[in-house]
């Protein structure tokens, strides 16, 4: 391999399940039980099945294969290392749709080794926790992380439970909507009322974007 090829490396469905041994599942943030049954068999899984990366001089570029519901699709990014790039490929992927994940932004991230969990002697194979902490457009703080034995791994799989978080908490709080104005029609008292505070909790896993705020502004 010639330095202008870059250094590659490529994990599969099989070493994801691995590195999911010990503790593999991302955390789960605020409203996503409310968002799910609200969704129900609408709520759009992402998981992902193949991972690549080409590391370059000054960048970075990543394939990944993502599990849409009972779908795959190849999602890819270039950026300044992997994180910038796995933003730019799921963000041009996912935020033509669901445009409040252009206004999410990152403002932290970090790596942490639990030494305790080590198999060698030298400690490189302990679980690593990635945590990646975002805002919305109100300033809202919510946190993803993951852990594996695989940093590049749960690097991607926290930030696609970032945007599988966005994504969902956008359609369910549309969902919520169409269910309130059908319930006003049926002159449904009740379930106006419900719908409105569960769109009043949902609203706050939500970031900026037109179709939400013109919604906000209908039932203000």
């Amino acid at each position: 391999m010639s330095k202008s090829d870059g250094i590659a490396a490529v994990i599969d469905h099989g070493a994801i399940a691995w590195s999911r041994g010990i503790l593999g599942s991302v955390s789960t943030p605020p409203h996503e039980p409310l968002i799910r049954r609200v969704l129900g068999t609408n709520f759009l899984e992402l998981k992902l099945r193949k991972l690549q990366i080409t590391e370059h001089d000054m960048t970075s570029d990543i394939k990944i294969c993502v599990l849409e519901g009972e779908q795959t699709f190849d999602v890819e990014g270039k950026g300044v290392g992997v994180v910038d790039a796995l933003h730019a490929g799921l963000l041009a992927r996912y935020a033509r749709e669901y445009q409040s994940l252009t206004t999410v932004q990152l403002v932290g991230f970090k790596v942490a080794a639990d030494i305790e969990t080590k198999k060698a002697h030298a400690g490189v194979d302990s679980v690593g926790r990635v945590t990646i902490d975002v805002t919305n457009s109100e300033g809202k703080h919510f946190t993803f992380s993951d852990a594996s034995r695989s940093v590049t791994i749960s690097i991607t799989r926290a930030m696609l439970a970032m945007v599988q978080y966005f994504l969902n908490a956008e359609r369910a709080f549309v969902t919520l909507h169409n269910a309130r104005r059908d319930a006003l029609t049926r002159g449904r008292e009740d379930l106006v009322s419900r719908y409105t505070a569960e769109m009043a909790e949902v609203v706050e896993s939500t970031s900026y974007a037109e179709v939400i705020e013109n919604i906000r502004k209908e039932i203000a």
